[in-house]
């Protein structure tokens, strides 16, 4: 069921908003009637020949009085702000998931990156081994070369 809220807001806002009450009555040639007052002025009566009965009738005046135009006003408001509250929220889920696929792309590039460079220096440490005469005297570059090989087997969380 689609509502037409702002039907609903301007029907409510032409009626008085004032002060409703739901009373029951008995009198000897109208039994069983009720009646809703505004403002302590009678407003609008219910006899009992409606379908329903008497108990029927006083309920949905009883109702009618409860749901008064104060209370259609305010839970329109509640949820006109309850809706801006949502498009906030999802304002910000999106951005955030704009975020998160910006960032992910920036990690493959940089893991991707780290792989590259990682195949260069290792390539670069296998040529100084074979190439440098003196490689085993050289413990700086042993150091780097065992740093090389330990960083191999390093992985990035979520591999």
């Amino acid at each position: 069921m689609t509502i037409d809220k702002q039907a609903l807001r301007e029907a409510a806002e032409k009626v008085n908003s004032g002060e409703w009450s739901y009373e029951e009555f008995n009198r000897l040639d109208l039994p069983g009637s009720a009646h809703i007052r505004i403002n302590g002025r009678d407003a609008i009566y219910c006899l009992k020949k409606p379908v329903g009965g008497v108990e029927q009738s006083r309920a949905v005046t009883a109702f009618i009085a409860a749901f008064n135009p104060k209370v259609a006003l305010a839970l329109l408001d509640e949820n006109l702000q309850l809706q801006r509250e949502k498009d906030a929220i999802e304002a910000v889920a999106l951005a955030l998931r704009d975020d998160m696929r910006d960032a992910r792309e920036k990690l493959e590039a940089a893991e991707h990156r780290i792989a590259e460079h990682r195949k260069v220096l290792n390539s670069i440490a296998a040529v100084a081994r074979r190439y440098l005469p003196d490689y085993d005297e050289h413990p700086e570059i042993q150091a780097a070369d065992e740093l090389l090989e330990s960083a191999a087997g390093i992985g990035v969380k979520g591999e």
